[in-house]
């Protein structure tokens, strides 16, 4: 009932992943635009042909083909995306024909999604991607059909445990950072065992990150580090978001005792944590980036903190069985663009309570 992300702006980081140079949207000039302008912070070049209600009557197919040929001219492009929206293709533009005619030099993925694709689930978006750059080969097939089963289980974890759940579900802040920040200390004071779990995705790892590499050694602590940080599985970006993130860990001398799986395999990498957790007879433990795919349900055992992005995963979080949930705002936008950890907001008081 409330606002989710669209498929169209999950075809857009999906192309951002696959290392494209420019994405050219079909339709009115603010149709996506925070997340348009975000990728710009990311090194992508996103345009529109700016779709005006003229030409939801008479069809916009010549608009495309220039905004094509200008943008080509601008940037030089190697690799562009051409995504429709919902105007462009409820119309039913013909997107092949547009960019064929454009004759830029430059491999050209055209994306047919709307607001509304399929489901209208926002993984829609991506599967259309990753469905095209398979028919393109810039990735294989085995690799697209991985990709594409880890998207449709990602959609079933948040329309039963996350904030797509069918109801109206309110934004909550979450708990007082500063309190549960010092209940996190006190675990390791009180001699727990400790576990601290990334399960995050793309490059939002860089934030979620941060609270594994905090100086618990000042508490006596030695959390047992679990983390999806494979950085052989998944597009070449995401992997090198895994690499760079793991190197600051060893850096900051960080050692990860469990790797879980790739930062696109959270979907099932939340398991193989919960089943770690329960192996080392964890007694306090710290889930920060997507902690709803974590089945924490029957461990009750576990004193469970959840850090977290959505304010509308608030409720869902406590709901299944975290005591605690920490929220981090806009995870994405202080995210997009970077190449090493950023500090938490929940990091930055851990590190000022400890000192």
């Amino acid at each position: 009932m409330h606002p989710r992300p669209s498929p169209i702006a999950a075809a857009l980081y999906t192309l951002r992943d696959l290392d494209v140079d420019l994405i050219v949207l079909h339709g009115p000039k603010g149709c996506c635009f925070r997340t348009a302008r975000l990728l710009e912070q990311d090194g992508v070049r996103v345009v529109t042909t700016g779709m005006s209600e003229k030409d939801f009557v008479f069809g916009a197919e010549e608009k495309l083909t220039k905004t094509l040929k200008k943008a080509y001219k601008m940037f030089s492009p190697k690799l562009i995306g051409v995504v429709g929206t919902c105007a462009s293709m409820i119309i039913g533009e013909n997107l092949k024909r547009a960019v064929e005619n454009a004759k830029v030099p430059a491999k050209v993925l055209i994306v047919e999604s709307h607001g509304g694709f399929g489901e209208g689930d926002n993984t829609e978006g991506a599967i259309a991607v990753l469905e095209v750059a398979a028919k393109e080969r810039l990735i294989s097939e085995d690799e697209a059909r991985r990709q594409i089963k880890m998207l449709r289980m990602a959609t079933a974890i948040e329309k039963t445990r996350g904030m797509a759940q069918g109801k109206y579900i309110p934004p909550l802040e979450g708990d007082n950072k500063k309190k549960v920040a010092k209940i996190v200390i006190n675990a390791f004071k009180n001699g727990k065992k400790v576990a601290m779990v990334l399960n995050a995705k793309k490059e939002t790892a860089y934030l979620f990150a941060d609270v594994l590499r905090l100086p618990y050694s000042k508490l006596n602590g030695n959390p047992v580090v679990i983390a999806n940080l494979d950085e052989n599985i998944g597009l070449p970006r995401i992997r090198n978001h895994a690499k760079n993130i793991k190197k600051e860990l060893k850096d900051n001398g960080v050692n990860i005792n469990y790797i879980t799986g790739g930062l696109d395999e959270y979907p099932v990498t939340g398991k193989k944590a919960m089943e770690i957790l329960e192996k080392e007879e964890i007694d306090f433990a710290v889930v920060s980036g997507i902690p709803h795919a974590l089945p924490i349900e029957k461990y009750n055992n576990i004193e469970m903190v959840a850090v977290t992005d959505g304010p509308r995963l608030v409720e869902p979080l406590k709901n299944i069985g975290y005591k605690y949930v920490v929220l981090e705002l806009d995870a994405h936008a202080k995210t997009l663009g970077k190449r090493r950890i950023v500090n938490s907001e929940f990091g930055n008081i851990i590190r000022s309570e400890i000192s």
